[in-house]
């Protein structure tokens, strides 16, 4: 089963889960696709969550743990995170730590894409 589907726009890479439950289930590998992405030296990452409608804190905690396989090498922005999703997000206050942007545009914008 694919996990991930990755893009690369305007030396962007765009990553957008390819479930609609970002859970316990899928989360560790969710992590280790992106992770591997990472290693192979994509450092300007584009989340897009617009296809997950349901995150829980073990999908939380991996898009966390993507942000720390970053570090300082490199940059993460989230999209198109809406509903319960972003519920989640607020209500942890994971919106205060990742770039959260309404479209993909305005998150490549942001990246200087």
């Amino acid at each position: 089963m694919e996990l991930v589907s990755v893009q690369r726009e305007r030396g962007v890479t765009v990553v957008a889960p390819a479930v609609k439950r970002l859970d316990a289930a899928v989360a560790p590998a969710f992590k280790q696709e992106v992770v591997r992405l990472i290693e192979g030296g994509d450092t300007r990452l584009l989340l897009d969550l617009g296809g997950v409608q349901f995150l829980d804190s073990s999908g939380l905690g991996a898009i966390v743990s993507i942000l720390k396989a970053l570090g300082n090498r490199g940059t993460l922005a989230v999209c198109n995170v809406h509903g319960a999703v972003l519920s989640l997000f607020q209500l942890t206050r994971m919106d205060r730590v990742f770039a959260l942007h309404p479209t993909r545009e305005d998150a490549m914008a942001r990246l200087g894409a």
